[in-house]
């Protein structure tokens, strides 16, 4: 056990306020830091009436990023508050660290954010593989939760949109994707491609300036009602494509003016007759023997 000083309490627990570290134990399986909290008081999670009446308190282990090959186990000591309010219909609570904790979680925020990342570059089944190679053992079905509780992007308003189709069934159940064509990053899908999703969806985008759209007619009509101040255009696919179907058509047309043009050779050369085979010497003084 040893005393920690507040140096290697900044190094341990950085940009976290209101914690202080008591001890630090180091075993050659894992570092324990014994930590608790230096405010006088918490706010409710329901009402935020601030409390400084103190009910209980109990211990916490929730994991932390191995250090040194080793994983680190916070043993924090949490208190438990009676609620000032009366009104309010949770009587206690318990005190969250920010930064540190959240409730009910078996991990320390760092060691969330970094399975977050792992799971974002690989995703559940090989996140989980990852992880066990830092010393953190975790299910791909919790790493799929972590990805799941991740707010969503702030994704700014395209300033160019690409509409298409997308097949749940092909053949049967169609819907519409948009892709911001300056960044080639999907930004919604619609369940179908009617032309009043279209247009209710360009109509909350006023600062759309170009779509780039196929030829189907819904989507024509949903771009005109929905963002009538943007250009449309076709993108430089189904350009190639109509301009590969036309081709293709155009030569299937005038086929048989290709027989005009090359026509077959007349007076065709006949193939070579196989050479006659002469009678040797050899040969017949063979043949005569067998006879």
């Amino acid at each position: 056990m040893e005393e920690t000083s507040p140096a290697l309490e900044s190094l341990l627990l950085p940009s976290i306020a209101d914690v202080s570290v008591l001890s630090l134990e180091v075993s050659h399986e894992a570092i324990r830091i014994d930590v608790c909290s230096t405010a006088s008081g918490a706010a409710c999670p329901d009402c935020g009436s601030e409390s400084t009446r103190v009910h209980s308190s109990y211990l916490r282990f929730p994991a932390d990023v191995p250090s040194g090959g080793r994983l680190v186990v916070l043993q924090l000591r949490v208190r438990r508050f009676f609620c000032p309010e009366s009104s309010c219909a949770r009587r206690t609570f318990v005190e969250q660290m920010p930064g540190l904790t959240r409730r009910h979680s078996r991990w320390t925020e760092r060691l969330r954010s970094t399975l977050a990342v792992v799971g974002l570059a690989l995703a559940g089944r090989a996140g989980a593989r990852m992880a066990r190679a830092f010393w953190v053992s975790i299910s791909r079905s919790a790493v799929l939760r972590l990805l799941h509780a991740l707010p969503e992007p702030q994704v700014p308003a395209p300033r160019v949109v690409g509409v298409d189709e997308y097949a749940t069934r092909k053949g049967r159940v169609y819907g519409t994707v948009l892709v911001d064509v300056e960044t080639r990053r999907p930004v919604d899908l619609l369940p179908d491609r009617e032309a009043s999703s279209l247009a209710a969806w360009l109509a909350k985008r006023p600062g759309i300036e170009i779509v780039c759209r196929d030829r189907a007619p819904f989507f024509a009509e949903g771009a005109t009602a929905g963002a009538p101040q943007a250009t449309q255009v076709a993108d430089r696919w189904h350009l190639w494509h109509n301009l590969a179907e036309a081709a293709e058509r155009a030569v299937a047309r005038h086929r048989q003016c290709l027989h005009v043009l090359v026509p077959d050779r007349e007076g065709k050369a006949d193939e070579p007759a196989p050479p006659e085979e002469t009678d040797s010497p050899w040969r017949s003084e063979r043949f005569a023997n067998r006879v």
